[in-house]
Formats: C-alpha cells, sequence, structure tokens
C-alpha cells in the first residue's frame, strides 16, 4: 500500500471515529431542550390538594345569654346579654318589672328589674352584721330596714340571736358572682340558688340573707334545722317578711330551699302567704318559674 493511500485511510478513520464520539457524547440543542421540559414534568407530576388548614372549634355557645341576669342565675346572681358568663340577655319569657319601687314587687327568673336599677331609699337598718364595713351589703330599703330591726329585737327577746349576712346587691355585683358560680359549678348548678343579674331579689334592698351571730353555716345548707332557721320560719311573718325559697318548692321559684333567704313584703301579705303555705309566685298567681 503506497503512502498516500495508509494517509487517506488513516484520516478516514479519524474522521469516522469523531463523528461517532459526537454523536453518542454531545447532545444538541434541541435534545437539551427537551430534556429539560421532560425533567420538569416529572417534577411537577399530578396535582397535590392544598392541605386543609387545621380546624379550629368554632365558637358555639359565644351567643348564649350570660348567667348573670336574665338568662343564667336565680335570685340568681348571674348575669345579661353579655358574652360574660354573667352578665346578660333577657329571654323572649322574661319581662320586667312595671313597678320596680313597689314593696310586693315579683322579682324572679321571669321578671327583672331595670337595667341598673337601684333603690333610692337605702339606708343601714341597725343590727348586727357577720361583718363590720359599711358597705352595699349591709343596706335595704328604708321600711325593709326598720321591719328587720323589729325582726333581730323580736328573736333576740326570744333567745335567738341573728346576724346579716348580705342585703342589698348591686347588678354589677351580681355579675361579678353570678359568673365566679358558673366558673366554679357551671350554669345549670349555678342558676339552683344564684340570679342572673337584673333579677336579684337583692337588688330591690328588700331582701337579706340571715344566720346566726356567730356566723356558722351562712348561707349554707346547714344552716336549715338550726334554732335561728325554725324561729324565721315560725315568726318572720310577723314582721312582714317570708322565707322566699321554701323547701319542696324549687319547681316553682326556679332556687333551691334557702331557710337564710327572706324578703320583706308587709305583714298583710306575709301572713296570707304563710296561711296559705303557698310561695310569692302562687300568692300572685304567676307561671311557674322554668329551671
Amino acid at each position: 500500500m503506497s503512502k498516500k493511500v495508509r494517509v487517506l485511510f488513516l484520516f478516514i478513520i479519524v474522521i469516522a471515529i469523531g463523528w461517532g464520539i459526537g454523536k453518542y457524547t454531545i447532545p444538541s440543542a434541541s435534545e437539551e431542550q427537551g430534556a429539560s421540559a421532560n425533567q420538569q414534568d416529572n417534577l411537577q407530576g399530578q396535582p397535590v390538594a392544598s392541605p386543609k388548614p387545621t380546624e379550629v372549634p368554632g365558637d358555639e355557645g359565644s351567643d348564649k345569654p350570660d348567667n348573670a341576669g336574665n338568662s343564667n342565675t336565680n335570685g340568681g346572681d348571674v348575669p345579661s346579654g353579655s358574652t360574660d358568663p354573667v352578665a346578660s340577655g333577657n329571654g323572649s319569657s322574661e319581662q320586667t318589672a312595671a313597678e320596680p319601687d313597689s314593696i310586693t314587687v315579683m322579682v324572679n327568673k321571669q321578671y327583672g328589674l331595670p337595667d341598673n336599677y337601684k333603690p333610692e331609699d337605702l339606708v343601714y337598718p341597725n343590727v348586727r352584721f357577720t361583718f363590720k364595713e359599711e358597705i352595699e351589703k349591709r343596706m335595704m330599703r328604708k321600711e325593709a330596714a326598720s321591719a328587720l330591726e323589729g325582726l333581730f329585737a323580736g328573736a333576740k327577746k326570744d333567745g335567738i340571736y341573728l346576724a346579716g349576712v348580705s342585703a342589698y346587691r348591686s347588678q354589677s355585683t351580681q355579675v361579678r358572682l353570678f359568673n365566679n358560680y358558673v366558673q366554679r359549678d357551671g350554669e345549670e348548678k349555678a342558676r339552683r340558688y344564684s340570679a342572673v343579674p337584673g333579677h336579684s331579689e337583692h337588688q330591690t334592698g328588700l331582701a337579706i340573707d340571715v344566720t346566726s351571730s356567730d356566723g356558722k353555716c351562712a348561707a349554707e345548707s346547714c344552716f336549715a334545722g338550726t334554732p335561728e332557721a325554725k324561729w324565721l320560719a315560725e315568726h318572720a311573718a310577723e314582721y312582714g317578711y317570708i322565707i322566699r325559697y321554701p323547701e319542696g318548692k324549687e319547681n316553682i321559684t326556679g332556687y333551691m330551699y334557702e331557710p337564710w333567704h327572706i324578703r320583706y313584703v308587709g305583714k298583710e301579705i306575709a301572713a296570707d302567704i304563710v296561711q296559705s303555705g303557698v310561695t310569692l309566685e302562687e300568692y300572685y298567681n304567676a307561671v311557674p318559674v322554668s329551671q
């Protein structure tokens, strides 16, 4: 083979090898774009639904009337119309007393007082209390205070020594108390012994909780059966007072038995109620209080 032929042959081999290497190692621009597109498709994959946000329980009870007042408590201390368990809202069956200043006014779970009502004739009765401070819960309306002084004096003659625990109570105080009771015992239980704000007899200035002079069993169930409780049941009416929440009448008054809670209604009505063995609701032919 001549020298020229060998050179030509080698040249062809070099070109062939170069062409082969280029074919398998250097991608074309179009191939690069296609690969990039395919890679992008693989990264995206199938659409994925966005994860649901964490579910937060709704405030289902936020529109409930509070326990202090019209829809929440008793003779009740809770309270009306606010988100607080105690400050709020009169239900459709609740009514405002037409004559809140009347000595015979009816205040219970159905009948409330005007908003922030306060009697104009509050005084400090000259009787013993379980505390010494001259604060609001020591006050009563003038006529009721005078009758209370006679009641305490009559008890003393019979060897019974009483002490006041809580008389007048403002609506704002009732809101605070009712809310505290709701937080402690729950609304349902609180309503059995405490009034919703605006529906407490204490706000009338005509009611007072009493106990023995030593303060034991003050506003507690152990007061029932004591000499002081028995004396009140037998003689309170002589001074114009009644046991407002008698035993066995919870379905009517809406409150549990409270032998310590007395309410001034005047001697005539008190005598009629005791003689008939009825509650104030029954005496007025009012609709029984719902629980």
